[in-house]
């Protein structure tokens, strides 16, 4: 089971990038408003670029994959990544910056894929849940990372604005420390190998059975092969016509990945991530408070990642859904509270004083909590297992987008709807939390300690 561990852990490295290429433009996004004399729209738009661009990233995916393997598009995306943290961080303009953020975002979608698909695939069913946290657990690390070193160069530099290193501002190195995660992602990625089940596919036998015996040892080999070949050949060949069904075109399982994915989004997690030291900011906390504080709460996302790690294979992944919503129901509604009665300032902002701003940072942390331990790790387990064999990597292709799509309405909205008033921003959110729970009441079914082989519906 080492050997599961550590294969895994290389995989979900993309998830680690992808949380770090994420949040890094949160410390850096003031710094880039005054640089480029951006206004609230346009510095939305730049945000949430490198959302467009996953969104075509998750789609390709799941072409490449199926005609190439797992491992070809884990180094794509490590390459672009390499070329967005370059481009990011010399770009003259907001359009560059916005580009580059976009090529940034295509390995990101391709990452968001590849990774839940590839450990689905290679992880024994009592421990796929686990496993398969590994992708939150890394994609919260590379917000951690990125959100502490946006900390340290701005703290070093004196500012985000101020020129550092080589006559640079703070902000673009940022973005260039990214190449050091890249770079390492793609040399893991010639190191691991490539999928059991697309090497079947393939008919590449002696490969997958060697696959195999190094990650589930010699006992049983031959049988999982046989349950595998078994399950392609009642299977045509994988095709995105495959996906169509009665259900507005789509099958039902499809429906349901995407709404997993658009209610993860909908519930303003990523306004955390993205906008908060701006957030804290404009709500009375200096820049360097702000940024600390938004640290703190990335680690708090990734210890309740933990609690979901523990959990999702022995309570399952229906249960923790329900009580995340729950929770996050209930801080997004005292959010929304606290913002809407607080007096406003000079800037026409909510001013937390006293109690109001304990209040506020205490519900958005728990907040993180009730994310962290339930929507955050279990959806992206969910989605690398619920798929039945034949339409997997399509079909977390197509839920994947749905995911950036949504997680870029969320973004480019949040400017506005803070001009408009952040009790009515996190009212919003607090109303698709409820929404939530009721979803997966009724449309999300247990998958824990299911074989892939077995996942039919």
């Amino acid at each position: 089971m080492r050997a599961v561990l550590l294969v895994s852990s290389a995989a979900a490295l993309g998830g680690f990038l992808f949380g770090y290429d994420s949040a890094v433009i949160n410390g850096a996004v003031g710094a880039i408003a005054v640089h480029f004399h951006a206004g609230s729209a346009a510095l939305g738009l730049t945000v949430a670029s490198a959302l467009l661009g996953a969104a075509v990233g998750a789609l390709v995916a799941g072409r490449i994959a199926d005609a190439r393997g797992r491992l070809v598009p884990m180094r794509l995306a490590a390459v672009l990544f390499i070329i967005s943290a370059l481009g990011s961080g010399f770009a003259g303009s907001l359009l560059l910056l916005s580009a580059f953020r976009v090529i940034g975002g295509v390995a990101i979608g391709i990452a968001s894929v590849i990774a839940p698909t590839y450990i689905a695939e290679i992880a024994p069913a009592g421990m796929r849940g686990r496993l398969g946290s590994l992708q939150q657990l890394a994609i919260v690390t590379g917000i951690f990372v990125s959100l502490l070193v946006d900390y340290a160069i701005a703290a070093a530099a004196g500012s985000a604005q101020t020129p550092w290193w080589g006559g640079l501002d703070a902000w673009r190195w940022m973005f260039i420390a990214m190449i050091v995660p890249a770079t390492l992602y793609g040399v893991c990625s010639f190191g691991i190998p490539e999928s059991p089940r697309y090497l079947i596919a393939k008919a590449r036998l002696p490969d997958a059975r060697a696959v195999l015996t190094r990650m589930l040892g010699a006992a049983g080999v031959t049988a999982k092969i046989d349950q595998i070949a078994a399950s392609l050949k009642r299977d045509t060949p994988p095709d995105w016509s495959d996906l169509r069904g009665p259900a507005f075109g789509l099958l039902p399982i499809v429906w349901v990945g995407i709404g997993l994915s658009v209610f993860q989004q909908f519930v303003g997690i990523n306004v955390i991530f993205y906008y908060s030291s701006v957030l804290w900011q404009a709500v009375g906390f200096s820049e360097r408070d702000s940024l600390a504080i938004t640290v703190i709460t990335s680690i708090v996302n990734i210890a309740t990642t933990f609690i979901a790690i523990a959990l999702i294979d022995r309570a399952g992944r229906r249960p923790l859904l329900l009580v995340g919503s729950a929770g996050m129901a209930l801080t997004l509604g005292v959010l929304a509270i606290v913002f809407a009665h607080a007096p406003l300032n000079a800037a026409h902002q909510p001013q937390l004083d006293g109690a109001a701003g304990l209040i506020a940072l205490l519900a958005a942390n728990l907040f993180v909590v009730s994310f962290g331990m339930s929507w955050g790790p279990v959806v992206w387990v969910l989605l690398g297992e619920k798929f039945p064999n034949r339409i997997r990597a399509a079909a977390l292709a197509v839920a994947a987008c749905a995911q950036w799509l949504a997680n870029w309405a969320i973004t480019t909205s949040f400017p506005t709807l803070q001009n408009l008033g952040l009790g009515l921003a996190y009212g919003v959110y607090t109303a698709f939390a409820v929404l939530s729970f009721f979803f997966v009441l009724k449309c999300v079914q247990e998958s824990n300690g299911r074989e892939l082989e077995e996942m039919t519906s």
